[in-house]
């Protein structure tokens, strides 16, 4: 009980923010968007018409904008939120830097992120992960039982996931449309004649990937769910925040912040209702998330047509939060960057990542995904951060401190997200997130990471989106190194 009341005052040190809301800021961006919003709604008063109107500030919409005033449009960029960036959200209430939304680039190999980045002077520190893989960092594995695996152990569990995923691309391919990844997975670890416990760590092993990758319970992702899942080149992390992103990529932009946006109608042109008034345009990129799309709150008329109806109908948002602790000290195994725990005490707290070497001071991350994310939704982050140590201490037993400092998204209860990024539903194709992006009436594009089918769920593919649906209002095609030239 000491314990826990130890944790609760350290939650309460901590101002609580679940929409991730700029409110608390106190640097010079919130006097520098407050400056520019009062001039936005001086201009709304006077005028509603625009070449263009982007919907959503996160990094497509900003993308967007940006190429298309560089090539002489009149945009505007309508926003929900009360600040910039969608799902990139760098929290610095308590005078450290914690992404709670994007994170990595996952692989800067040829990414536009990483080009823009490095040219608007962002400080990248290199810190790659390898996305939910089971060995090439090094990884402490515990047993069921709690203890540590032998390195023999460790190495028999790695090559059997090597064999399961060396076989999983034909069977993949060979699948029915209406096969989940539970379906696919099944039928080839029921292949290798292994016995019944060591089937099941490679069961739980992919069923814990799924989750971690999408947010998704391996029964309700489709069996191409996963194609996307490569990563070239480092993987690397912002030591000063992601949202310096969207921050350069606003620059210069008429962007109204705390503008709701409730009908989106097309067809000779565009008309978007919001709670601050209508504005029409020739034409209007829409970058809201998937679970917005969904919900109802946003109502597009005439109504979405094919095939970007059907794409909305088969993609889904995930439910993925991150949990970030902070120590005093160490207490978990050195020099690995992962821990995971086995067995049915690691149903949802299965893998702890070392943040330390990227800065400041000792930090645990862990997430909740898929049904372990629905399951502690009405928890508080006292309870959150309870059921976390508890799996902690199975582990490292007393030598488990209290954390100094917690942090628990909500993404699955922002109004404006729904969630934290799209997954392929039972019966989608990797078609669909293209389809999503088709051009309707001419006039209306979608754009956002569900929207791109090479890297989806990540800020390359709204980057990308972006580009895109600039492209297409335009009608000719501009180098996406335009979004970052003369930065």
């Amino acid at each position: 009980m000491e314990q826990d009341k130890g944790i609760r005052r350290a939650i309460r040190w901590q101002p609580r923010n679940p929409w991730c809301s700029d409110r608390r800021r106190a640097d010079w961006r919130a006097v520098d968007v407050n400056d520019r919003q009062t001039e936005a709604d001086e201009q709304e008063a006077q005028v509603d018409r625009y070449d263009v109107i982007v919907v959503g500030a996160g990094v497509a919409g900003l993308t967007a904008a940006r190429l298309l005033a560089r090539a002489g449009r009149r945009v505007v960029v309508v926003e929900a939120r009360d600040r910039i960036g969608g799902r990139v959200c760098t929290d610095r209430s308590d005078g450290l830097v914690t992404d709670l939304g994007a994170s990595w680039i996952h692989g800067i190999a040829d990414s536009p992120v990483a080009a823009a980045a490095r040219a608007f002077g962002m400080s990248m520190t290199e810190f790659t992960v390898g996305g939910f893989q089971p060995d090439s960092r090094p990884i402490a594995y515990y047993g069921p039982d709690g203890r540590r695996l032998s390195d023999g152990e460790t190495q028999q569990f790695v090559d059997d996931v090597h064999r399961v995923d060396a076989r999983l691309p034909e069977v993949v391919d060979a699948s029915a449309a209406d096969a989940s990844y539970l379906d696919v997975t099944e039928t080839v670890v029921a292949a290798q004649g292994w016995d019944v416990e060591r089937a099941e760590r490679v069961r739980e092993y992919l069923r814990h990937r799924a989750e971690e990758q999408y947010g998704a319970w391996i029964g309700d992702l489709a069996a191409h769910g996963l194609d996307d899942d490569q990563i070239d080149g480092d993987e690397v992390v912002f030591a000063d925040g992601y949202d310096r992103l969207p921050e350069h990529l606003a620059a210069g932009l008429d962007v109204r912040l705390e503008h709701v946006v409730s009908h989106v109608r097309w067809g000779d042109g565009v008309t978007v209702t919001t709670d601050r008034g209508t504005m029409t345009a020739d034409a209007a990129v829409v970058t809201v998330p998937i679970g917005v799309l969904r919900s109802g709150d946003l109502v597009i008329e005439p109504a979405l047509p094919e095939p970007v109806a059907g794409a909305v109908g088969r993609l889904a948002m995930n439910a993925f939060e991150k949990v970030f602790l902070r120590f005093p000290a160490m207490f978990w195994d050195d020099d690995v960057y992962a821990v995971r725990q086995q067995g049915p005490e690691g149903a949802w707290w299965h893998s702890w990542y070392d943040l330390t070497p990227a800065g400041g001071p000792p930090t645990l991350l862990t997430f909740a995904a898929g049904p372990a994310a629905r399951a502690i939704r009405g928890w508080d982050d006292a309870q959150v951060v309870e059921s976390v140590l508890a799996q902690l201490r199975r582990l490292y037993g007393d030598h488990v401190g209290v954390p100094t400092d917690v942090h628990v998204t909500r993404w699955q209860d922002d109004p404006y997200a729904r969630g934290s990024y799209a997954y392929m539903t039972v019966g989608s194709t990797t078609s669909d997130h293209d389809d999503l992006a088709t051009p309707v009436g001419g006039v209306l594009h979608l754009a956002g990471e569900a929207t791109w089918t090479d890297d989806p769920a990540t800020v390359t593919a709204a980057l990308s989106s972006g580009h895109r649906a600039a492209v297409a209002v335009l009608g000719r095609d501009v180098p996406i190194e335009d979004v970052w030239g003369d930065a």
